[in-house]
């Protein structure tokens, strides 16, 4: 049985995850928990799952009575007590820049992750890779498109390859004209034709940051070159990535849209378990479709690639424009097309001070939401 520890348990992939320790009580046990502001769903968790630790952001009334379940810590760091070290699997499902804490601290604890926070290979690739090298730390992903590559390769990260090709499904706004795009709001954006997620990733699917973030987590997970990754919409979801091999065979990884597959996998592996959906029903898939992606439209996803083909701190400063400009379209207070304005002035404005170290990372992602600030005066 596998112990495990979840770092974001209130969030869709958190929820998602806690899905399938259910399915398999004889596979999985949940040994730690560690959620945001969500309360009340946590208290729910806590008394379910009884994990030996529990943590969230901040108290609330009726916290106390939580402590007769689970060890409870509560602070905005308090989520490091929650990786611990009879875990054998760390779920790392935390939302922006505070994953790569989570993410050093348990390759610093010498535990195997499951990755489902983008930020902390985006931002933080080479400083996160190089450490759990050296602490012979595996660090497997939850993203449906990495663990589609992961499977495309037989699980193995050095398997050789002619070429990545990630799938996207374009968003909710694929089918939007450039000048339509003008007038799209938050509610809009959310509005993803094929996945469930959470508000911040179905903004990023929309304006193709997301996929541009799988672009730079594909160099770090696969040591892969920019020039051997691809993206191509694939509208239906249904190929969820593919790998181009040496011999040029290409193999697919193909299932309907869940997330509960590739958490699964990144859980169980080596080992597969029973299906968590429907298999295929080939005669009933109509068409699968595939297009080229019209940069032109969604200008976002060539910024933030080549931040990453820069390297150094400007996938930080991206990183740090992104999450503070969906925030604010998510309040209503830039329009769509400001996201791309927003994280192109911020990369622009950056002067490349960058000491290989996480100090480095935090100030280049700081200094792009102080960016955002000036430029939009909120």
């Amino acid at each position: 049985m596998k112990k495990i520890a979840v770092i974001g348990s209130t969030g869709s992939i958190g929820v998602q995850t806690l899905n399938v320790c259910r399915r398999y009580p004889d596979e999985f046990k949940i040994v730690s928990l560690a959620a945001g502001k969500n309360a009340a769903l946590f208290s729910e968790q806590v008394k379910e799952f009884r994990p030996k630790v529990a943590t969230i952001s901040a108290p609330f009334d009726g916290i106390a009575e939580l402590e007769k379940y689970s060890q409870i810590s509560v602070g905005e760091t308090a989520f490091k007590d929650a990786i611990v070290i009879d875990a054998d699997v760390i779920v790392i499902a935390l939302v922006g820049f505070t994953g790569i804490i989570a993410v050093l601290d348990a390759i610093e604890k010498g535990k195997d992750i499951a990755l489902a926070n983008k930020e902390s290979l985006v931002v933080g690739g080479d400083i996160v890779m190089k450490k759990a090298r050296e602490k012979g730390v595996k660090i497997v992903p939850i993203d449906s498109e990495h663990s589609a590559i992961w499977q495309a390769l037989g699980f193995d990260f050095n398997h050789p390859f002619n070429k990545i090709i990630l799938t996207a499904s374009g968003g909710a706004f694929r089918d939007k004209t450039r000048e339509e795009l003008k007038t799209v709001t938050a509610a809009d954006a959310l509005k993803h034709p094929n996945w469930a997620m959470g508000a911040k990733i179905t903004v990023d699917c929309a304006t193709l940051v997301n996929k541009a973030f799988e672009v730079i987590e594909a160099k770090w997970l696969y040591s892969a070159p920019f020039s051997k990754i691809d993206v191509i919409i694939h509208r239906e979801s249904i190929i969820h990535s593919m790998v181009e091999h040496v011999d040029g065979s290409v193999i697919a990884q193909m299932g309907y849209p869940t997330m509960e597959l590739p958490i699964q996998i990144a859980l169980s592996y080596p080992k597969r378990l029973n299906p968590v959906t429907e298999s295929l029903n080939f005669s009933k898939i109509a068409k699968l479709t595939f297009s080229e992606l019209d940069e032109t439209r969604f200008p976002a996803f060539r910024e933030v690639v080549n931040a990453g083909i820069k390297g150094g701190g400007y996938p930080a400063v991206a990183n740090g424009a992104n999450d503070a400009l969906v925030k604010l379209f998510l309040e209503n207070k830039i329009s769509f097309n400001d996201i791309y304005a927003g994280i192109s002035g911020a990369l622009s404005a950056y002067r490349g001070e960058y000491f290989g170290d996480f100090e480095s990372l935090k100030s280049a992602n700081d200094f792009a939401a102080r960016q955002v600030k000036e430029k939009f005066g909120v």
